[in-house]
């Protein structure tokens, strides 16, 4: 398990498709709203946690189809899928590498573009605890839905276009955690239901993506 996930975030850090590549679209996301909502204080401040969710929602969806597309490729999946490892073990590892290269940087580099969009102060503690909540709910679902298309070619679109609506839910409440924390506002109730999505998508995804892995590899 410790030596999979080694691989795969040696994997992602030298082709560029997590650590690099996602930062540097939440940074053009974060740069381009003031351009286009304009560049008064008040209206940046207010939208701020919802456009950062959005930027890391978006980045997230940029490494997807390599979780399981390369491994595909080159053999390797069918090789795990007999290993003595259970798939379930693998797909979590997967799904943690993701998060370690993709999520983990955009929850750490959230509250400096936070500056950019005027995010008030007290609402960096909240953005930053959100994100950290809700990026691992964001791997594991991308996860799943990367193993139901891994065996389709360019299956990029369809990938993005089965896992945006399982995101809707993350993305209210973590948005709403962020945004109640910078206006002062109780926050317990979003940031418990992100937790539980968590939870749920952590515990159950897994065997789900296991599942799927198995039926496209007959």
């Amino acid at each position: 398990m410790l030596a999979l996930l080694l691989r795969d975030l040696r994997l992602a850090t030298r082709a560029g498709g997590g650590f690099g590549l996602s930062l540097a679209f939440f940074l053009i996301v974060t740069v381009l709203v003031p351009f286009g909502v304009g560049p008064e204080g008040g209206i940046l401040a207010r939208i701020a946690p919802g456009i950062l969710w959005v930027g890391a929602l978006l980045s997230c969806l940029l490494s997807l189809d390599r979780i399981f597309a390369l491994d595909r490729e080159d053999g390797s999946l069918d090789l795990l899928a007999t290993a003595p490892i259970p798939l379930e073990g693998v797909v979590a590892a997967k799904a943690l590498a993701h998060w370690l290269t993709t999520g983990l940087p955009l929850t750490l580099g959230a509250p400096v573009l936070g500056v950019l969009l005027h995010l008030p102060g007290s609402g960096f503690a909240w953005l930053t605890l959100s994100l950290l909540l809700g990026t691992p709910a964001l791997s594991v679902i991308g996860t799943f839905g990367a193993a139901l298309t891994v065996g389709l070619k360019r299956g990029g679109l369809l990938l993005s276009l089965l896992v945006l609506p399982l995101y809707i839910p993350t993305l209210i409440f973590g948005a709403e955690a962020a945004r109640r924390g910078s206006e002062g506002l109780a926050t317990a109730t979003p940031l418990l239901m992100l937790a539980g999505i968590t939870a749920g998508a952590v515990a159950m995804l897994p065997f789900a993506s296991a599942a799927a892995i198995r039926v496209n590899l007959r």
